[in-house]
């Protein structure tokens, strides 16, 4: 995902998006494209607002509606000044959850035509997760082209593409439920079926 979003140049060709160069495409234009939501979400010193339209003037109801859509806007509300609290370096005042879902928001700000989650159920509840799966669904409804990290099961129902990476190389991608019929399949001796590699047309990759 660094090498996605252009933070890491690769050692070998390019990572191309819409032909673009993603490690030397300037930063601002890149940023209004791309919603980025890291493991370990960063929260700098600032209001629950700044962080949320990534510290530039924004519309307040631009910034309401990417908190409603990442299902934090009831909890920023209890906040002691809402928007306007202060959340410290780090986002020290907040519980892991709650970082996670206000780094959501940032993601979801502007309404990016890419969105690159790594992990992004990792520190959420019950409650957390299902509000990141509704903030999905409307993503993915809106034309964003969403590509997820996971470890946890529980959020796979929501992709319609699987990638599979064993030892850092692809051991398979295809629809999401071919693949995973893959590796449920038994093989004779009750072992797994080795899944292969989905060999999909360039220009089907290119619209997944």
């Amino acid at each position: 995902v660094r090498l996605i979003v252009g933070l890491w140049r690769p050692t070998a060709g390019d990572i191309l998006l819409d032909g673009h160069n993603t490690f030397t495409w300037e930063r601002t234009s890149f940023g209004r494209e791309v919603g980025y939501l890291p493991q370990n979400a960063a929260l700098l010193d600032g209001t629950v607002r700044d962080n949320i339209a990534r510290f530039q003037e924004a519309d307040p109801a631009e910034v309401i509606r990417a908190a409603k859509a990442a299902g934090v806007h009831e909890l920023i509300g209890r906040l002691p000044l809402g928007y306007e609290t202060r959340i410290g370096e780090g986002g020290s005042v907040l519980s892991g959850g709650q970082r996670q879902r206000l780094a959501l928001a940032r993601a979801l700000f502007g309404q990016p035509r890419l969105l690159v989650l790594d992990e992004p159920n990792s520190s959420l509840d019950a409650e957390g997760e299902q509000a990141f799966m509704d903030a999905i669904a409307e993503a993915k409804a809106a034309g964003t082209t969403i590509i997820m990290v996971a470890q946890r099961m529980s959020i796979l129902g929501s992709t319609d593409y699987l990638l599979v990476l064993r030892d850092g190389v692809i051991a398979q991608f295809g629809p999401r439920l071919e693949v995973l019929r893959a590796f449920a399949m038994p093989a004779r001796g009750g072992h797994a079926v080795e899944p292969k590699v989905a060999q999909l047309p360039v220009e089907r990759l290119r619209r997944s």
